[in-house]
């Protein structure tokens, strides 16, 4: 990867092309809602978020209906209102006794969702996208981000904010949870590499912004000289934005987040985080619809796919890259 430059995916311009057609009237509520296409003949896929609300789910909800749309299919959207196994699995179970044909789905953690999608899977095709569990050979297919790689270039990133080292700091979502430990351990790994930065660990904001404040201002306690944070999610680099505001160290601390919503964006542009990790959610939400088809059809899926990402700065944000990059509030 370059240094002193965005480092922007291939697949930028097929981001611009997805979110673009995320212009009609959607729903990310907690029960079932369809695309309006009618006919029983059509196949029916269900798709259940990890969480309703989040920017990245809406964004990949975008390119699920899109393909649907495309492709012939029926869809149903749900998803829990917590990023929490509990509120997930009766989701799972109420999809599931439907009978979908295929059923998308992101789950909440890997060990808690094994089982019931085990049972779902005796029923309808699976497909996981975002998040995986501890044995996905139940699914015809995984995709997902190339999250590994994603923790990687966040350390690259700090490594060009701050070339002269320091301690750095990552605030995670909770542990379980596939994508965002594969994030950690891609940066704990590069980190390693490099004598000049001091690793002061891992600490979890469980999806509450004020929870990831809260952990920044007590950081800044113990380690005063704190030079950078990665947040591995929205939510906490949200509440990394906001510690770092209250503590009155904006632009001491660099912080570099994952995903790009609005607050990610405001964040970015009042300069209280200097870099965003954008994944590709609406093209994981395509594709899944496309993998869970062929699959419907006898046709061979692909078993795992991944996506890239594209990082993005207050200086490429306003290109045509950076905007693509950007999630969705609606579809």
């Amino acid at each position: 990867m370059r240094k002193n430059k965005v480092i922007l995916s291939s697949v930028a311009l097929l981001m611009a092309a997805g979110l673009a057609a995320c212009s009609t009237g959607g729903s990310t509520g907690s029960t079932g809602s369809t695309d309006g296409a009618s006919g029983g003949d059509k196949p029916s896929i269900a798709f259940i978020q990890g969480v309703i609300g989040d920017n990245f789910y809406i964004s990949m909800e975008c390119g699920v209906r899109a393909a649907a749309e495309e492709l012939g299919a029926e869809v149903s959207v749900q998803g829990p209102q917590k990023w929490d196994p509990a509120l997930q699995q009766p989701i799972l179970s109420s999809v599931s006794a439907t009978k979908p044909g295929a059923i998308l789905i992101a789950p909440n953690d890997v060990s808690a969702l094994q089982r019931p999608l085990e049972e779902a899977a005796k029923n309808s095709k699976i497909v996981l996208v975002d998040t995986t569990v501890e044995n996905p050979e139940f699914a015809v297919s995984e995709i997902a981000s190339d999250n590994l790689g994603g923790g990687a270039a966040a350390f690259e990133a700090i490594q060009q904010l701050v070339p002269d080292g320091g301690q750095v700091l990552v605030i995670d979502n909770q542990p379980g949870i596939s994508t965002t430990e594969a994030r950690v351990k891609g940066f704990e790994e590069a980190v390693g590499k490099d004598s000049k930065f001091e690793y002061i660990g891992v600490q979890f904001a469980k999806n509450q912004p004020a929870e990831a404040a809260n952990i920044v201002t007590a950081t800044l306690q113990r380690y005063p000289d704190l030079k950078a944070i990665f947040a591995t999610n929205i939510f906490s680099a949200e509440g990394a934005a906001t510690g770092i505001e209250q503590a009155g160290v904006k632009g001491k601390v660099q912080v570099v987040g994952f995903d790009a919503g609005p607050a990610q964006v405001d964040a970015l542009k009042d300069g209280t985080v200097q870099a965003i990790i954008a994944q590709q959610p609406y093209d994981i939400g395509y594709q899944g619809v496309e993998q869970a088809l062929k699959s419907l059809k006898g046709e061979g899926t692909e078993k795992k796919i991944q996506t890239g990402f594209t990082i993005v700065t207050a200086d490429s944000l306003e290109t045509d890259e950076g905007q693509a990059a950007l999630y969705a509030s609606e579809c």
